[in-house]
């Protein structure tokens, strides 16, 4: 009855802590590490007392190698800029808190479980969850951005690679002045010749900027956001100055961001009740056929 209090504890805990990060992704646009910090240590803490009580270790082993194959997973997702680096903490802390699923003997449910972590199951329903969304806002910025009337090669291979980065790139980014950049930003490639402006960029240890050559035979040199966890705060300041002292121009482009922590909440509640999504349309849909 104890480990059952516990496990629903858990529950309850990382379901409050992913509705607090949605209030700071929608409202302020990041995560703070503090709280992800705190929730860490509760899913280590927590599973380490089930260890403690139970005399099986299982429960802090898998807590761990949870915790770091879910991190490692995510990491590289976010070199490929899928999400951000507070999404990445985020799936982190809640395969520390659930490493294996959930014990619903306190619950009169059945969610359908998988082969993998919990915190791919959670992945995986949000994903699910999000796409409608994003394709409904995808088609707006296309009506919006006028990309068709812009965009005459879309028409010419609307489903080839190039005619579907064409629709991305026009609808999901926008120019902005550089004086209203804030942190977290995503900024595309910004091109420039200036030895000076490349030093500038290189010489900031803390930064998410990177400098390439350019190929494109009109400029030296371009440099854009390394990852999705957009500029750190250094970065943003470097710009402006940069710019108050018109060493580089006043536009920037940007990738307009998406707050994805609410749909990680509705994946997470899916997979508590429901189970893994994925799994669900395999059984309902795909096996019946």
């Amino acid at each position: 009855m104890i480990l059952d209090d516990i496990f629903l504890i858990q529950i309850i805990i990382t379901i409050i802590f992913c509705a607090i990060f949605c209030f700071f992704d929608i409202r302020r646009g990041f995560l703070p590490n503090k709280l992800n910090y705190i929730f860490v240590a509760f899913g280590f803490s927590s599973n380490l007392i089930l260890t403690i009580m139970t005399g099986n270790l299982k429960f802090i082993f898998f807590s761990i190698i949870s915790y770091s194959i879910t991190y490692l997973i995510t990491l590289m997702l976010w070199q490929l800029n899928v999400w951000g680096g507070g999404d990445v903490k985020l799936f982190a802390s809640i395969a520390s808190v659930i490493p294996f699923g959930i014990d619903t003997s306190f619950f009169n449910i059945s969610p359908l479980l998988s082969f993998y972590p919990f915190s791919f199951t959670v992945m995986l329903n949000s994903i699910l969850v999000s796409f409608p969304f994003l394709m409904a806002l995808l088609i707006y910025l296309i009506i919006k951005n006028d990309v068709f009337d812009e965009n005459i090669e879309v028409f010419k291979g609307f489903l080839s690679y190039k005619g579907i980065k064409i629709l991305i790139d026009s609808s999901f980014n926008r120019h902005i002045n550089i004086k209203d950049l804030k942190e977290g930003m995503m900024i595309n490639n910004f091109y420039f010749d200036s030895e000076y402006v490349k030093e500038l960029i290189e010489s900031n240890k803390k930064s998410n900027l990177k400098v390439f050559n350019s190929d494109d035979g009109k400029s030296k040199y371009y440099f854009k956001t390394l990852t999705a966890g957009g500029i750190t705060l250094k970065d943003m300041y470097l710009l402006k100055i940069m710019n108050a002292q018109q060493i580089i121009s006043s536009q920037i482009s940007i990738k307009l961001g998406f707050p994805y922590v609410p749909a990680i909440l509705i994946g997470l509640i899916i997979a508590i009740f429901y189970g893994d999504l994925s799994m669900l349309i395999l059984k309902n849909i795909i096996f019946v056929i």
